[in-house]
């Protein structure tokens, strides 16, 4: 892995509703594409559902303008979620479906709004209590046969479900993307509060992480800069703990002669399981500003990286 970071696109393309995508929207979307590939990253994210597939399609436009860009990027986009009035027919609910068909259809919808003929990876986006997983895996299993994708994904699943698909794939699982930042710190909580009342409060699918690590199976971390409430957003009104935890960041970055972006963002990196941060921002200053987060991870001590932990959670470790 040459580059630990990954470019979401869930905010291109503009509101998520069926208005065109304006010159406005796509020229932002350009640069946003454009400085993210200059700074190095290689892999984008996508799923049918951002922008109601808006981010695809602008996505798509960009990359017919810039086959050079194409050939230096790899691509991966996620299905499985039912929107009303989005991938679902309006008037319904949120609902998840894995069905063969479904699958199958938005892949295809995804691959046409992006212009491609296939993508490095297909990520199931929630799962589906209602479709079996050997439809599911077979359905895959078909994609790649049929070279459109590469390798399978999982998102927001528990391992029960990652072992369970493993058992009846033929196609390589290569990544799980479940939330994970300095605010949304569940997968380092439960770590260290298994005998503490307290770990009654976070929730993270228990083994996970060490089964990911052991199968060599990528560990994707969306979410990843906490909505830039530490580093430039501002934290939440009357939130002493962000504010707080926004100080100790600006205090590291100015030590490590980093960004408050890289500080936040290499506070993943610097886990051993070698996580791999989405970075969603379009702002191409911050996009360049989360590419010094190997450096800030290089530069982070055990105390430094403890004294972040502690900061976001608001009070000493038990």
């Amino acid at each position: 892995m040459s580059f630990p970071l990954i470019f979401g696109c869930m905010a291109l393309g503009g509101p998520w509703d069926r208005s065109e995508i304006t010159s406005t929207q796509f020229d932002a979307a350009h640069t946003a594409v454009r400085a993210a590939h200059r700074a190095g990253f290689e892999l984008f994210d996508h799923a049918d559902i951002y922008a109601v597939g808006k981010s695809e399609a602008v996505f798509g436009r960009i990359l017919a303008e810039d086959p050079e860009l194409r050939r230096g990027i790899r691509l991966q986009t996620k299905c499985g979620i039912r929107l009303p009035g989005n991938t679902g027919p309006e008037g319904s609910p949120v609902h998840y479906r894995l069905d063969r068909d479904t699958i199958r259809a938005s892949l295809e919808g995804s691959l046409q709004r992006l212009g491609v003929d296939s993508v490095e990876r297909l990520i199931l986006h929630r799962p589906d209590p209602l479709t079996t997983l050997g439809e599911a895996a077979q359905a895959l299993d078909d994609l790649r046969s049929e070279g459109l994708i590469n390798s399978v994904g999982l998102s927001n699943m528990t391992l029960r479900h990652v072992a369970a698909f493993q058992q009846v794939l033929s196609t390589p699982l290569t990544a799980v993307q479940i939330q994970m930042s300095l605010a949304h710190r569940d997968f380092v909580e439960t770590q260290v509060l298994g005998n503490q009342s307290e770990g009654t409060e976070y929730n993270f699918p228990e083994g996970l992480l060490t089964h990911c690590v052991a199968d060599e199976i990528e560990v994707q971390a969306w979410g990843a800069m906490a909505n830039g409430i530490y580093s430039g957003r501002g934290a939440p009104e009357g939130d002493p703990t962000a504010e707080a935890t926004s100080g100790v960041v600006t205090r590291l970055a100015e030590r490590m002669n980093v960004s408050r972006e890289a500080v936040v963002v290499g506070w993943l990196l610097r886990h051993p399981y070698a996580i791999r941060p989405v970075v969603g921002t379009t702002n191409p200053e911050r996009i360049r500003a989360c590419t010094q987060a190997p450096e800030a991870a290089a530069h982070m001590t055990h105390s430094d990286w403890y004294e972040l932990w502690t900061a976001a959670r608001g009070h000493a470790l038990p």
